[in-house]
């Protein structure tokens, strides 16, 4: 089957289940995961805003999807904005699809609230996913802010998903920014990061990190309360409204996982 990148339709619950099944009876385990606060998940439209972790990975994605699946149903479930040169990706596409993974873009996302829906955006990208070990427990999202104005336009509100642990599945030793930049691949990729990692079973690899078995780390997930702000969806255009609303979830999102990653080092 041919899918289009930006089709919301080709979301399927059936193949949804049987996933999420898999993933709670293999994953959640393998990395003892635990995953609190469900509970906060509001109704309808809302915007998932995650810390990024693991390469390509995402275990901790997975993981959280199930668990809200099986509390909540369908509804609970996100749509995930992926990069697009992972959804063009050889065999991706096909996999990621039917699972609910579509094109990063805000009108694809403005769809998806349209219809009552929910939206799961990792606002670091590969910044994030692909931070250095010794950054671990650190929230990096750089200077993107775009899902500030997404969910100001849109009128929603952000629910917070931290997630700890999930960055020690592999060895980031460095993100090496400036071979990306050097490369240009920060220009006709998007990525701007071309890390030098450790994994199982390939040890050493410089630049894109291809798929491998993630260490058993022990990951701790909290979704927060939901974030809704008073400002007018014109606020969007106001650099200074946006830069305050974007501080104020990093601020939320950095104490949590603090509070998280030392939880884990106590155990």
């Amino acid at each position: 089957m041919a899918y289009d990148i930006d089709n919301l339709d080709h979301r399927d619950p059936a193949t949804l289940a049987r996933a999420a099944d898999w993933v709670r009876r293999v994953l959640k385990p393998w990395h003892r995961a635990e995953v609190r606060g469900l509970e906060r998940i509001p109704e309808g439209a809302a915007l998932y805003v995650g810390n990024h972790s693991g390469g390509p990975y995402s275990g901790d994605t997975f993981i959280f999807c199930a668990e809200a699946l099986a509390a909540h149903g369908l509804s609970a479930v996100p749509y995930a904005l992926a990069h697009e040169v992972f959804l063009r990706a050889p065999g991706l596409r096909q996999l990621l699809s039917p699972l609910g993974a579509v094109r990063a873009s805000h009108d694809n996302a403005l769809r998806v609230f349209r219809g009552g829906g929910k939206v799961l955006v990792y606002p670091g990208g590969e910044l994030d996913s692909l931070r250095p070990f010794r950054q671990r427990d650190r929230v990096v999202f750089g200077e993107r802010r775009g899902y500030i104005r997404l969910a100001l336009r849109a009128g929603v509100p952000i629910v917070p998903v931290v997630a700890a642990g999930a960055h020690a599945t592999l060895v980031v030793l460095d993100d090496m920014r400036w071979l990306a930049r050097a490369l240009g691949t920060d220009r006709w990729l998007r990525l701007k990061a071309l890390p030098i990692a450790l994994s199982v079973p390939w040890g050493l690899t410089i630049g894109y990190v291809p798929p491998y078995l993630p260490l058993p780390s022990r990951m701790l997930i909290e979704v927060l309360e939901p974030i809704r702000f008073d400002e007018s969806a014109e606020a969007a255009d106001d650099e200074s409204v946006v830069v305050a609303c974007d501080a104020r979830v990093r601020e939320l999102m950095q104490a949590t996982l603090t509070r998280l990653a030392s939880e884990r080092r106590q155990r």
